[in-house]
């Protein structure tokens, strides 16, 4: 890459020594795209200096509609005490767990798990990871190295604030007008910190993120900055509008992005109905898997200072001034998709509301309030 001095850590450096606090004889498996291949190369190189033992495999780019190649849930069911997904889109589908979902208690409450890489992270909590979407060198030499430190305590801060919470209330100039209900949920967060088992995150970091409670949203939400697509991501050229009903989406208006949208998401509800039709899922699973590809998965809050809206949902989602909702699968494991489509909703005000009927005011026209 050359931009950094022999004095200064590179940012491979810094993801092996400062976020993944990578020691000695630790196994690490990269899974990368010839697309990734220079940045996994540096991470290759960046846990050898380290005395570290890692293994560095290719598989085809991947988009949210393919599966892994065997031969890295080969690699990934090895249980390294480390996994990097340093992937150019997706890491793919896991075919054989979805089939036939892992099930195991997490924190006293039974859970499935449709892919092994999820399984061993959030399930048997044994590894940590690293996955980047849409990583790119221009990104990786921007995003990576920031003030971890103060990252954290604003991600904790945020979490904070989340304790106790009922639901959210997003407003936003362009039209946004939602309200969220997270009652039970807990704020997670990328702080970059993915030094203990079971923790981790994308690279770069900086975002806090909730799932909103199933069925718990109402109102609107218009995308002004950038989409995920089923092709990819992209900046839009006009705003995209969701009206959320019961929790789901249940119309989108705009333009041709718009209707790209709403046809992506048709897709996925489809290819659900397909895989239990062809036994690959239960019909149970199938109805689920269907119904969610319009559920709201997730709503975040860009905190990487670096980061800027570029039109790649890796940074976009990371950027200051943003909130992002998902639509599809979440992160607490109730609402099962075959997609994640994150939208950008630019300077938005977000209200936090308690039970006893007390708010506060987290974020007001993109800044924040800590």
């Amino acid at each position: 890459m050359g931009l950094f001095s022999k004095k200064e850590k590179t940012p491979a450096e810094t993801v092996v020594q400062d976020v993944l606090r990578t020691k000695k004889g630790e196994r690490a498996v990269i899974i990368a795209n010839p697309e990734t291949n220079v940045i996994a190369q540096e991470l290759y190189s960046a846990f050898i200096a380290e005395g570290a033992r890692p293994t560095l495999i290719f598989q085809p780019k991947k988009s949210p509609m393919d599966y892994t190649e065997d031969a890295v849930i080969g690699a990934i069911q090895s249980e390294p005490e480390i996994i990097l997904s340093i992937s150019a889109n997706k890491l793919g589908k896991d075919r054989k767990a979805m089939e036939h979902p892992y099930s195991i208690d997490v924190d006293g409450k039974p859970q499935t798990f449709d892919s092994t890489f999820d399984y061993l992270l959030s399930g048997k909590k044994c590894i940590r990871a690293v996955w980047t979407p849409g990583l790119s060198e221009d990104m990786f030499n921007r995003t990576v190295n920031i003030d971890y430190r103060q990252l954290g305590e604003r991600c904790q801060a945020i979490c904070r604030r989340y304790e106790g919470a009922v639901s959210v209330h997003v407003t936003a100039p362009s039209g946004t007008d939602i309200t969220v209900g997270v009652g039970g949920r807990k704020g997670l967060s990328d702080s970059g910190d993915f030094s203990a088992p079971g923790s981790g995150g994308n690279i770069p970091a900086g975002e806090v993120f909730i799932s909103p409670v199933v069925g718990s949203c109402e109102g609107r939400i218009v995308f002004d900055g950038s989409m995920t697509f089923a092709g990819g991501d992209a900046m839009l050229a006009s705003p995209i509008e969701v009206t959320v009903t019961a929790g789901f989406v249940s119309a989108i208006k705009g333009g041709e992005e718009a209707d790209r949208l709403l046809k992506d998401i048709t897709a996925a509800e489809n290819e659900a109905a397909s895989l239990a039709a062809k036994k690959k899922l239960s019909e149970e699973q199938g109805a689920a898997y269907k119904r969610n590809a319009r559920n709201i998965g997730e709503l975040g809050i860009g905190l990487n200072p670096a980061a800027s809206i570029t039109g790649n949902m890796l940074e976009d989602e990371k950027a200051f001034r943003t909130c992002h909702f998902a639509i599809g699968e979440n992160y607490d494991g109730d609402a099962p998709a075959l997609i994640h489509f994150d939208g950008i909703v630019r300077n938005p005000t977000i209200a936090i509301r308690y039970a006893d009927g007390s708010s506060y005011i987290l974020m007001e026209g993109g800044e924040l309030r800590l």
